[in-house]
């Protein structure tokens, strides 16, 4: 099978020859050449010229051996459109002014992806054209939550408190301002699918400071409504840190379940059902460990996933800073030739019961 053909299978529960690879914040982190464009032209320099943020895609590829390119692009690139003034820092996104009433929320202007965010959709078609159906090409978009948390709190914060106060002060402008940016999401999901992405995946990160009730009734109808705009491909949600959310999540509409390696694989399909596939779960941390750390890990992780169909293999919170990526070629080189080694002792096993 080719990348492409392994990923997407593994998206709709299909057999596969070896667990499709692909890692999270894999587009530049630790690649030479990124990292010169990245000091030239900056995060959205790069973001916002279809011919870097493709090459910024494909990059990966040819590094690390996966099956898979994620686009290159900020899950804050959507919300600039709406009114939003910011600024991506080492720290995270700021936000020049951040919303805190309810009239601020009424100037968000919706409109079309494929209009004001054209040159994220000439990345995509770049990227779909270069990488030619050797790996799969994965759309992005932010979450509800997370997006609003930004824009909230007006940078990158440890707990969400002001907006988890937001939400609870002010309902009605708080499920405002998530329909709109759930509706900019579906938009912009939905120009990505037209443009050529095979998969998508929603970053809600920061969704796991809430308990499930509350996830339930402030987040979920939104996220359902974002995952609309996935129609026609396989969709993986992630949110990080999501024990307790794995219920609501499973009703989401994804195809796929993201979870960090701070779940087990066979616990999190008890919960969320045999209907859906999982993207997970090595800590990116055994890396920085070196390669026996890494092996024995990702030999874990397979050993847990025990060739289901529906396993994408990732790092659970992406890749660290730091890491070397030679290390993760050899750990994607790995999990591929495991795995399909597994697949072809258990046919053998079957074929003596026979």
């Amino acid at each position: 099978m080719t990348g492409a053909e392994r990923f997407l299978a593994a998206c709709q529960l299909a057999p596969v020859d070896a667990t499709p690879v692909w890692y999270m914040r894999q587009a530049g982190r630790g690649i030479p050449a990124y990292e010169r464009m990245r000091e030239r032209y900056g995060v959205l320099g790069i973001a916002r010229t279809p011919e870097l943020a493709a090459a910024a895609t494909v990059l990966p590829v040819a590094a690390y051996g996966v099956d898979a390119a994620v686009m290159y692009a900020d899950i804050m690139l959507p919300v600039g459109p709406l009114g939003i003034d910011f600024e991506l820092t080492a720290e995270g996104p700021v936000v020049a002014t951040p919303i805190r009433s309810p009239e601020a929320v009424q100037r968000l202007r919706l409109y079309e992806p494929e209009e004001e965010l054209a040159f994220a959709m000439q990345a995509v078609r770049i990227a779909r054209r270069e990488i030619d159906g050797r790996q799969a090409l994965v759309g992005i978009a932010g979450g509800p939550f997370t997006l609003a948390a930004y824009l909230i709190e007006g940078r990158a914060s440890r707990d969400q408190a002001a907006a988890r106060a937001f939400m609870y002060a002010q309902p009605a402008a708080w499920h405002a301002l998530l329909g709109r940016l759930a509706e900019v999401g579906r938009r912009y999901l939905a120009a990505q699918v037209r443009a050529g992405v095979q998969a998508v995946q929603v970053f809600d990160t920061w969704a796991g400071s809430l308990g499930p009730a509350e996830y339930e009734a402030y987040v979920l109808p939104h996220a359902m409504r974002l995952l609309e705009g996935a129609r026609g491909v396989p969709a993986i949600h992630y949110v990080r840190a999501s024990a307790a959310l794995l219920e609501p999540l499973a009703r989401s509409g994804a195809t796929v379940i993201g979870i960090d390696a701070g779940l087990s694989l066979r616990a999190a399909w008890a919960r969320i059902g045999s209907h859906l596939g999982i993207q997970g779960n090595l800590d990116g941390a055994r890396l920085l460990a070196g390669w026996e750390a890494t092996q024995a890990g990702a030999r874990g992780v397979l050993e847990e996933a025990g060739g289901r169909a529906g396993h994408i293999f990732n790092l659970g919170q992406g890749i660290v800073p730091g890491t070397d990526p030679a290390l993760l070629a050899r750990l994607a080189a790995y999990v591929h030739e495991a795995s399909a080694a597994r697949r072809t002792g258990a046919a053998a096993g079957m074929e003596v019961l026979r």
